[in-house]
């Protein structure tokens, strides 16, 4: 099912359609799209998933669809189940754009920005501190993972900190005149 976040809909008993991203979150089911509207920003604090979702910029580009985290927060988003980002733009400030707990978070076309200065040190835009399931066979394994595809990472002194099980892997970084995008994934370290 789509939901949708739009705070200009005036109407709000209109089916799927909610003013803010924790409100579309609380009502989606496991597996539901939320679509959020392009324009302005749309406030992001400290919101769990805990079901799969997928959450969806409206815009053309994702600088036209953003998630704004008040200085303070933890993070914008913290991710406990699967999920997928696409299309969007994560700003945070002193926090991180994105925690990820568990499950497999996948972030695509999006831009992640940290505003930091000046203690970098306290901000990062991916942190993941997922842990891997301990069994006897890794193919058992919950399979916590975050892959990131044709992303712009900006600000903070590392773009990735994990202090779980996982590690990075397969980085690729293209250079632009004005940005760095970035394609990887980080995974479980299987031993």
């Amino acid at each position: 099912m789509w939901l949708r976040v739009d705070r200009s809909v005036k109407d709000l008993s209109e089916p799927g359609v909610f003013p803010d991203l924790k409100a579309a979150v609380s009502a989606a089911r496991p597996g539901d799209t939320i679509l959020i509207a392009a324009g302005g920003s749309h406030l992001a604090c400290n919101i769990q998933i805990k079901k799969p979702l997928c959450l969806i910029g409206g815009g053309e580009l994702p600088d036209e669809t953003s998630l704004v985290c008040a200085r303070g927060s933890d993070s914008a988003l913290e991710f406990l189940s699967t999920c997928k980002l696409a299309n969007l733009t994560v700003k945070a400030e002193l926090g991180c754009c994105l925690l990820h707990r568990s499950g497999r978070l996948t972030i695509d076309g999006c831009v992640l920005q940290c505003e930091s200065n000046p203690l970098d040190y306290l901000s990062c835009p991916i942190v993941s501190t997922a842990r891997s399931c301990i069994t006897p066979t890794p193919l058992k394994s919950k399979g916590d993972s975050v892959s990131v595809l044709q992303t712009r990472i900006e600000g903070g002194a590392k773009a990735v900190l994990t202090s779980g099980d996982l590690v990075l892997q397969r980085v690729r970084v293209i250079y632009a005149r004005t940005y760095l995008y970035f394609w990887f994934d980080v995974d479980i370290e299987h031993q």
